[in-house]
């Protein structure tokens, strides 16, 4: 079932376009990826999909509400993480939640109480629940953040650069937390970012946004495979690398072997063919395999080689 389905999704600021025709559709429970430059149109679209403004054409379901001819039951089922936590500062955490429990129309103390405890405990923050924000980490900040965006336990959070400005202690710590609101929750989650690690280790798709356009959506191993070219499978070796490499070099179907420390890399158009007759050359040869993987770039690579793809 898809949780979000845009379709022609278009944003205008007098004569400049920031969302040009975006479709999209992301599955329940999945995390997905908006990677793009600054400016790129990512926050853009996310501040339409949550009714925070509206489209300038097209249209877009939550859940199947659309978000133009009934915003109200879309921010009912919706919850939205800017770049900044945006929080009150001089109260404490209890009573940010408290506050923005009450604006969603949670009125009955019975039902808000148990509620942030459950979400302070989670985002394990409740021995600081009596602190004022003001003295809290930005990681800290983030964590709080999030909890406020599912205060009223929404099925799609939306989350726009969320471990930006983090070291990486906290950012790790956040990444977790997403996979673990996904994963034990079902919770549909939509994410925009420019840091491809994060995108790697948590989405399961991403899409690249460039100038306003989704250019590719994909999973991050099919964006991937898409950018590597010749296949390449990597030996980790104990032996004499170079003379390794001269002895495989010879065998049908390889074009190219880089010997590197203990590493090789050979360049072949049918690892499936190819591997078991480099490994028995290797044992031939008196190496002893470590492993052997696959060769594919990083998400950054190939993100870097289709962005630039497309500008050229």
């Amino acid at each position: 079932m898809e949780a979000i389905v845009a379709q022609n999704l278009t944003k205008k600021f007098d004569s400049f376009t920031a969302v040009d025709g975006l479709s999209l559709e992301v599955h329940e429970g999945e995390v997905f990826g908006l990677l793009g430059p600054n400016g790129a149109g990512k926050t853009t679209t996310i501040r339409m999909l949550a009714c925070i403004i509206s489209p300038t054409s097209g249209t877009a379901q939550i859940h199947g509400r659309d978000i133009t001819k009934d915003p109200a039951a879309v921010r009912a089922m919706v919850g939205v993480q800017t770049e900044s936590p945006s929080l009150y500062e001089r109260l404490t955490a209890l009573e940010n939640l408290e506050f923005f429990a009450r604006a969603y129309g949670m009125g009955d103390p019975a039902r808000i109480q148990p509620r942030i405890r459950e979400l302070l405990e989670f985002f394990d923050l409740w021995e600081r629940r009596g602190d004022r924000v003001a003295v809290f980490s930005k990681g800290m900040k983030q964590k709080l953040a999030i909890a406020r965006a599912i205060i009223h336990d929404p099925p799609v959070l939306f989350l726009d650069e969320p471990t930006s400005g983090l070291d990486p202690e906290a950012s790790k710590l956040i990444r977790d937390l997403i996979l673990k609101l996904s994963r034990t929750e079902r919770r549909t989650i939509l994410i925009s970012t420019h840091r491809l690690e994060d995108a790697e280790r948590i989405c399961s798709r991403v899409g690249i946004i460039l100038r306003g356009e989704l250019k590719v959506t994909g999973t991050p191993e099919e964006l991937r495979r898409r950018v590597a070219g010749e296949a390449k499978v990597v030996i980790r070796v104990l032996g004499a690398a170079p003379e390794l490499a001269g002895s495989i070099n010879g065998i049908p179907g390889v074009s190219r072997v880089e010997a590197g420390s203990g590493e090789l890399v050979v360049s072949t158009g049918d690892p499936a063919l190819t591997t078991p007759d480099i490994v028995r050359r290797i044992v031939e040869m008196g190496g002893q395999i470590l492993s052997v993987r696959p060769f594919l770039p990083s998400l950054e690579e190939a993100y870097l080689s289709i962005v630039e793809g497309m500008r050229g």
